[in-house]
């Protein structure tokens, strides 16, 4: 069985409309597993097979990306677990530890004493467009692939 290979990618996501989201342009490329569970199965599926040099724009649905909007995932807790944060505001972003779950939430509003929170992933629900370019791929070492993800 051959083993997974390392990749190095430099990438460039927009939305529906064109405008850019967030890119490795100015600063580290995306290093990852093939295979590994940190990066969305969209990406995965559209490097599998590919070499280096190989530039591709790869359009991602929700359901090989970050998932639907889940409104399960919104809930609304009182002020008083937020005991302690100066200044609390629409957009603070908390790590919360439920039992063996770390998850993290974004505070969407807040009236009075009740605190409207989101646990979905902020692109979930989105059709992502990326610009992918491989600018490295190597076989992976057995401490990598114990690792799931690159050493170096």
């Amino acid at each position: 069985m051959q083993k997974p290979a390392v990749l190095t990618v430099h990438y460039v996501l927009k939305n529906k409309l064109g405008e850019l989201v967030d890119t490795s342009e100015g600063s580290e490329p995306l290093h990852f597993l093939e295979g590994s569970p940190e990066i969305i199965e969209g990406i995965q599926k559209a490097v599998k097979d590919r070499n280096v040099g190989d530039c591709l724009e790869v359009t991602v649905p929700p359901a090989m990306a970050y998932g639907e909007h889940d409104p399960e995932l919104i809930r609304k807790v009182p002020r008083s677990m937020f005991e302690g944060v100066e200044n609390l505001h629409v957009g603070m972003k908390f790590q919360t530890n439920t039992g063996d779950t770390a998850q993290v939430v974004q505070v969407v509003s807040i009236d009075g004493n009740l605190v409207r929170v989101d646990a979905n992933h902020p692109l979930a629900g989105f059709t992502l467009y990326f610009d992918l370019e491989i600018i490295g791929k190597r076989e992976a070492t057995e401490e990598e692939i114990n690792a799931g993800h690159p050493l170096s």
